[in-house]
């Protein structure tokens, strides 16, 4: 069914194909939403599926209207697949997150977190001490001069 594969990071995805000729079953996958613009895809969403045999599976997405919106048309809907079979969510979603990361898709923004670091910068009262004695010191040279 899929000739085309695209390498997106360290994967290679199937396809991609136009969204309106995918069809089901779909098991254990990540899926990027491409928009095409001329020779060019940009992936404005990507996602994962447990299990599916719904016809509806894209077009019932919440994101759905988002995708719509950036691509222009569901005739500029694209979909690339990067099937995991022996995956579990964890692993899938560790990939999606990869993904959104480095290509920050438009309609995933509610799911790109601001990485914040696992610790709190606190002044200690000994650091305090020594600014306040740097600014005497300081200006009593000022006064010296």
């Amino acid at each position: 069914m899929y000739s085309l594969s695209i390498q997106i990071l360290q994967y290679e995805f199937l396809g991609p194909i136009p969204i309106s000729e995918w069809g089901p079953p779909m098991e254990k996958l990540v899926y990027l939403i491409l928009s095409r613009n001329k020779d060019k895809f940009d992936i404005i969403y990507a996602g994962d599926c447990q299990k599916t045999d719904d016809n509806s599976f894209f077009t019932s997405n919440k994101k759905f209207q988002c995708w719509l919106k950036q691509s222009g048309s569901e005739q500029s809907l694209y979909l690339a697949i990067l099937p995991m079979f022996e995956s579990s969510d964890e692993k899938r979603r560790n990939v999606i997150q990869k993904i959104i990361s480095q290509y920050k898709p438009h309609c995933n923004s509610d799911d790109i977190h601001e990485s914040k670091p696992d610790y709190v910068v606190r002044a200690s009262e000994e650091s305090e001490k020594d600014s306040e004695e740097s600014e005497k010191d300081s200006e009593e040279s000022d006064k010296d001069e």
